[in-house]
């Protein structure tokens, strides 16, 4: 069995020995009892054990076994089912594997089932144990924690992703994004939209089990929802505000190579109009015209050469008032 741990909990404590899954019918525990059931990756073979146990609706549990589902609230039979979606980096790279993780709420048992995630629960297990004030209020809280767990995961996710952007936009300003930056932009934006599709419905996810009457959901638990959902709440206009930063990155770009290409056509439009003044008195004097009286002067060479070392000086100093050259 993909079972990764199966414990029953009395008062927040765990007891001695883990509970068997064999598909024997759970019988309903008494007050202060609950089991917590963690499956990874489980065959539907494992998970018809599970459904048996625990009398799981078996269109929750078909939920359960498709990892490709958005994340949602339903109801069934006195149970809340609750589907979310993890995200995680991809070994070294920047590429982003996304999973699934389903939770089954009874009133004494929490069954979560995860697929495609490399972040275990059991750190979060036992750190749960070792407060057993807050793990002896059962299931539902439970299943707050394994959120909460999932939600500080697209921290560091966003973290990242912020230093890649104000990389790409200092690198922006600094010049125009070559091709293959332009390529990482856009690809980033991609992955952007792909993790606010799923980082998106888990608000409303947190909003309905924070906010609604729902089984096996304690009103004193809800509060510990809601402050999942300000988590999510957070990360998700932090990921809009990253997706519009790069949206505007190559829009600045291009206009601040807009700007320079501006000065450098006007410094190479100054120095057309500076030389075309001796230009034209060369192609003027250049010509065979027999009767030209300025060619027979004693200082006509001088005169013609000053005149034009003037007035290309003078509109050089012209073009330097008005910021061309």
């Amino acid at each position: 069995m993909t079972i990764v741990a199966a414990r029953r909990y009395e008062q927040g404590k765990p007891l001695a020995v883990d509970i068997a899954i064999d598909g024997h019918t759970h019988e309903r525990l008494p007050d202060g009892c609950f089991e917590w059931v963690g499956l990874c990756d489980p065959t539907e073979y494992e998970m018809a054990c599970v459904s048996a146990q625990y009398a799981l609706h078996p269109l929750a549990v078909e939920d359960a076994l498709s990892p490709s589902q958005p994340p949602k609230v339903d109801t069934y039979e006195g149970l809340t089912f609750i589907i979310a979606r993890t995200a995680e980096f991809e070994g070294d790279s920047d590429e982003l594997k996304y999973g699934q993780t389903a939770i089954f709420v009874g009133c004494d048992f929490v069954v979560v089932v995860r697929f495609g995630s490399a972040r275990a629960h059991n750190q979060l297990r036992a750190k749960l144990e070792k407060d057993p004030e807050h793990l002896g209020q059962g299931p539902d809280y439970v299943a707050h924690a394994v959120l909460d767990f999932i939600v500080d995961g697209f921290e560091p996710i966003v973290d990242h992703v912020e230093q890649t952007v104000q990389e790409l936009e200092d690198l922006a300003i600094a010049i125009f994004p070559q091709q293959d930056t332009i390529r990482r932009i856009f690809h980033l934006r991609r992955q952007l939209r792909k993790l606010t599709y799923i980082v998106g419905p888990m608000e409303e996810v947190c909003r309905k089990l924070a906010s609604e009457d729902l089984p096996a959901i304690d009103i004193d638990v809800r509060v510990w929802f809601r402050d999942v959902d300000d988590h999510v709440r957070r990360a998700m206009s932090h990921l809009k505000g990253l997706n519009d930063t790069l949206a505007n990155i190559v829009e600045t770009s291009s206009m601040l190579e807009q700007h320079r290409q501006g000065e450098t056509t006007r410094e190479l439009a100054a120095w057309a109009a500076i030389l075309a003044v001796p230009t034209a008195i060369a192609g003027i004097y250049g010509m065979n015209f027999e009767f030209m009286p300025e060619l027979h002067w004693h200082y006509g060479y001088l005169i013609t050469i000053v005149g034009m070392a003037v007035i290309c000086g003078g509109l050089w100093l012209q073009f330097r008032r008005i910021g061309w050259l």
